[in-house]
């Protein structure tokens, strides 16, 4: 797509002052005049070897911009997946275990509005109450852990609840509905019959059933979360690989959008890995087969 584009990274390089023969000579030296496929297979023969080249405004290896930033996307990804997970988790069984009760409709409810919020607003809203009015956590910026693990913690927690509120409802939705179907199910009961309490029955044997759905649903989720939604990156000023790919695409910085998309690839690839072991191992009787 940046091939077929008119824009010209040489031109946005150089600046407005910038001359047409300028132009062509940054051009031809940065190899943009070549044709699209020489251009591709020498930028992937250099990517296999570990290469993915410099960008062009900085000057910064684009695998070094990658490497400083995305600890950072991780971080606050890991955090919003226990919120989501716990949160959704909880809603869901409350929902399944009260269906067609009040509850279960006050946490559907509340599940669908959560969907339909977008994460920019609800940052703004978690900054509103927690920032500025409560003073609990800051509003801005990032903090290594290895600097502070309380100020890491204290900086991530608002970004990590405003991206992980979507995934926590979807997550509740998909446990609702997957663990309503296993309670209706004959092996549960027989396990009630035989005089299992309920909590047994919950936690040992229906649980364990009903999970691979939503577990399916967050791992699809997690790529998000670590690229992180922009806008949120930006409404906390987080210096992450979000906020790396949206100035790489305003200024056509072509290297640093080619390490992003392969970087995108190699999270997704790794994270569908991860949910289809997790749920191979959720599933009955699946360490005998």
């Amino acid at each position: 797509m940046t091939y077929l584009s008119p824009a010209s990274p040489a031109a946005e390089l150089l600046g407005p002052a910038a001359t047409p023969a300028s132009i062509t000579a940054l051009t031809h030296r940065l190899g943009l005049d070549r044709p699209f496929l020489t251009q591709y297979f020498s930028w992937l023969w250099h990517g296999l070897h570990g290469n993915l080249g410099v960008s062009y405004f900085s000057q910064i290896p684009v695998s070094t911009s990658i490497a400083q930033r995305l600890p950072i996307d991780l971080s606050i990804a890991a955090v919003a997946v226990v919120i989501a997970f716990v949160l959704g988790l909880s809603a869901g069984i409350l929902a399944a275990t009260h269906r067609g009760k009040v509850i279960d409709h006050v946490v559907t409810g509340i599940c669908s509005l959560l969907l339909t919020v977008p994460e920019f607003l609800l940052a703004i809203a978690l900054i509103i109450l927690f920032a500025v009015k409560l003073r609990l956590f800051p509003s801005l910026g990032y903090v290594s852990p290895s600097t502070s693990l309380t100020a890491w913690f204290s900086h991530i927690i608002l970004p990590a609840i405003a991206l992980a509120m979507e995934t926590a409802a979807d997550f509740a939705r998909q446990m609702r509905t997957a663990l309503v179907a296993v309670l209706d199910e004959n092996f549960v009961t027989g396990a009630v019959v035989r005089g299992f309490s309920s909590r047994r029955v919950l936690f040992r044997h229906a649980l364990r059933n009903a999970l691979p759905a939503p577990v399916t649903a967050l791992g699809l989720h997690l790529p998000r979360l670590i690229g992180g939604a922009v806008i949120v990156e930006m409404i906390f000023s987080l210096p992450g690989i979000g906020q790396l790919a949206l100035q790489a695409a305003q200024t056509h910085d072509i290297p640093v959008l080619q390490g992003m998309l392969l970087t995108v690839i190699a999270i997704v690839l790794v994270a569908n890995v991860t949910t289809n072991t997790i749920v191979g191992q959720l599933r009955p009787n699946s360490g005998r087969r």
